[in-house]
């Protein structure tokens, strides 16, 4: 382990202190450039490690690329936390260099069971994980909404100018009509920003949550006539534009099928809004699981 640490980071091998649960701290090297403390685990990981590199370590690699190099000289899969929220959210790098996401999960146990329930392409080492995509990640995934922020600032400018019992129309907490725009206002500029990008970062897009997309902007049609007629007019204008770069990022669908798709019902007979009668294309949810490139080639 220490000398799989010092290649990676490019110091010597008496310069890695590595240590386990039971070591005689008196014993440490607290001064070495790189500390790895390591513990045994159960179930579908082996080892947790912590790992300290301090000033002096010759490099410092990102965590992704310690992790490839690590499990490259290790010979074994190596896992390590991802960005998101999900405490499960992680990453999985194997000895070959295949980058992929992975669902790490902790049983109630005491010490607990350390699963990898699911992963984004087949690990070797993971054979009972289920290969699938993670809609919670994509949840997760909050790009800018300039156009909702616009909206909700000039929302305020009108709150502060009001005063007495009008000010009481423009307030917005929680399920006021206001915050019902504001926030639904949101989700619809975050799917078409999502859209425009490619559907970056994951390429992909779950079939659920578009639904859950379109029927904001279904309460978006319906709640002008509950607002102050200066906030309908501004939402009626940020709307405009936020629908014209849904047309320009979608294609037509005048027989449904996406409604059909998406709640198993026809739109024959139902007054549903013209953007459930336009697609992606391509459909997001449809498309194949993708891996990240290989690292092998890598340092």
């Amino acid at each position: 382990m220490g000398a799989a640490l010092a290649g990676c980071l490019g110091i010597a091998t008496v310069d890695v202190e590595v240590a386990g649960p039971d070591g005689d701290p008196d014993l440490r090297n607290w001064d070495a450039p790189v500390a790895c403390e390591h513990r045994s685990v159960q179930g579908d990981v082996a080892l947790s490690l912590d790992i300290y590199v301090q000033g002096e370590a010759a490099d410092r690699p990102s965590e992704t690329d310690l992790a490839a190099r690590f499990a490259k000289a290790a010979t074994t899969t190596v896992l390590y936390p991802a960005e998101e929220a999900p405490p499960s959210a992680y990453w999985a790098v194997t000895p070959d260099g295949l980058l992929t996401r992975a669902r790490l999960e902790l049983s109630d146990d005491e010490p607990p069971l350390y699963t990898v329930s699911a992963v984004e392409a087949p690990v070797p080492q993971l054979p009972r994980a289920a290969v699938t995509r993670f809609a919670e990640i994509v949840r997760e995934q909050r790009p800018d909404t300039p156009v909702a922020e616009a909206f909700a600032t000039s929302v305020e400018g009108m709150r502060q100018a009001a005063s007495g019992l009008a000010r009481l129309a423009f307030e917005d907490e929680i399920g006021s009509p206001i915050w019902s725009a504001r926030d639904n206002l949101i989700v619809w500029e975050r799917l078409i920003r999502q859209m425009e990008s490619g559907w970056a970062p994951l390429d992909w897009y779950p079939a659920d949550l578009y639904r859950e997309r379109l029927e904001a902007r279904d309460e978006l049609a319906g709640i002008g006539a509950r607002l102050p007629r200066d906030v309908a007019d501004l939402l009626a204008k940020a709307l405009e534009q936020l629908d014209g770069r849904f047309t320009a990022a979608t294609a037509e669908d005048p027989s449904g099928s996406l409604h059909r798709e998406l709640t198993g019902g026809s739109v024959e007979g139902l007054a549903v809004g013209w953007w459930w009668r336009r697609r992606p294309d391509p459909t997001p949810w449809a498309q194949a699981l993708d891996v990240r490139p290989s690292m092998q080639d890598g340092p």
